[in-house]
């Protein structure tokens, strides 16, 4: 799933022109019934704020309907409707399974309600459109094979055993690859404070340069912080610090490479977050209503799930 939490296998698009199966939940919950020009007459942060309702545990619907007001034409109110009970499968659902795609009941319970959702809806277009594809590749992303075949399993995540003991994945079969990682960190501060950090005027010294170098470490530490995360042998490492006196923001991108067993994402975001906390450390001194925000991963390549990149 994507960061506007949208499968693949809906061929949304980043633009979010059609409507995704996350939005869908979010109008469900809210008893609406938007058609596809009201939803497209929405700007698009408003069509990413209802997808991103629709992508939590709880959906807040007060947000939804505030948000499909200004659509148009409006949308059409209808029964609230809930997701599918976690309790049981809904009726249907185990007849459409695939051959060898059993779900058994701690599987299903352990789903979160987007996915029961999800899997419910793709049922029901696949009977339509008599396409058993459908729901065949929604099960690849939301229900790994290996969870719906083993009974005693209780969680979706490859990090559990079968007895819900904690695990690290064992990549040992998968080749390795060329992978790459990119995540950005910002620091929001005082306009007096990022005027000071442009002009080296600072009472700690360089600054950015020990953010970098610590951006660095973190991310060949990693492993030693996250504790699912394998070794992994980096070939590189950068950090770039670009200070914005106008927005009094400093931007952290941090880039980390490998060939190796899986991926790299968590390096570059740790590279990012801990240069971020030491541009903190370097100017609390001056400044001590500094923010970290928006760490985030922003572009990921190789391994089997392909090429990702966060849309604007």
């Amino acid at each position: 799933m994507n960061e506007v939490f949208s499968f693949e296998t809906e061929e949304i698009g980043p633009a979010l022109d059609l409507v995704p199966l996350a939005a869908r939940r979010a109008l469900d919950h809210a008893g609406l019934r938007l058609p596809l020009e009201g939803w497209r007459s929405l700007a698009f942060e408003d069509r990413r704020r209802i997808t991103r309702a629709g992508a939590e545990a709880v959906v807040d619907v007060a947000t939804v309907h505030a948000i499909v007001q200004r659509a148009h034409p409006p949308a059409l109110p209808m029964p609230l409707a809930a997701d599918p009970s976690p309790d049981h499968l809904p009726e249907g659902l185990r007849e459409a399974l695939p051959k060898g795609r059993a779900i058994d009941a701690r599987t299903w319970a352990s789903l979160s309600g987007l996915a029961r959702f999800s899997l419910v809806h793709c049922v029901r277009r696949a009977a339509k459109r008599g396409d058993p594809a459908i729901l065949a590749a929604a099960l690849d992303v939301l229900v790994p094979r290996a969870a719906a075949q083993d009974a005693d399993a209780t969680s979706l995540s490859s990090h559990l055993g079968p007895r819900g003991d904690v695990r690290m994945v064992d990549v040992a079969e998968k080749p390795p690859t060329q992978r790459r990682g990119v995540a950005v960190a910002r620091v929001r501060m005082r306009p007096e404070t990022a005027s000071r950090l442009a002009r080296g005027d600072t009472p700690k010294g360089e600054v950015l340069a020990t953010a970098r170098i610590a951006g660095i470490m973190a991310a060949k530490r990693t492993p030693e912080l996250i504790p699912m995360c394998h070794a992994i042998a980096l070939t590189h490492v950068a950090i770039a610090l670009d200070v914005d006196e106008a927005a009094a923001r400093v931007t952290i991108t941090a880039s980390a490479e490998a060939t190796d067993r899986t991926g790299v994402e968590m390096e570059a975001m740790v590279a990012a977050s801990v240069a971020a906390l030491t541009l903190y450390d370097m100017l609390k001194g001056i400044d001590r209503e500094m923010v970290v925000e928006d760490v985030m991963l922003v572009e990921k390549s190789g391994g089997r799930s392909g090429h990702f990149r966060r849309s604007p």
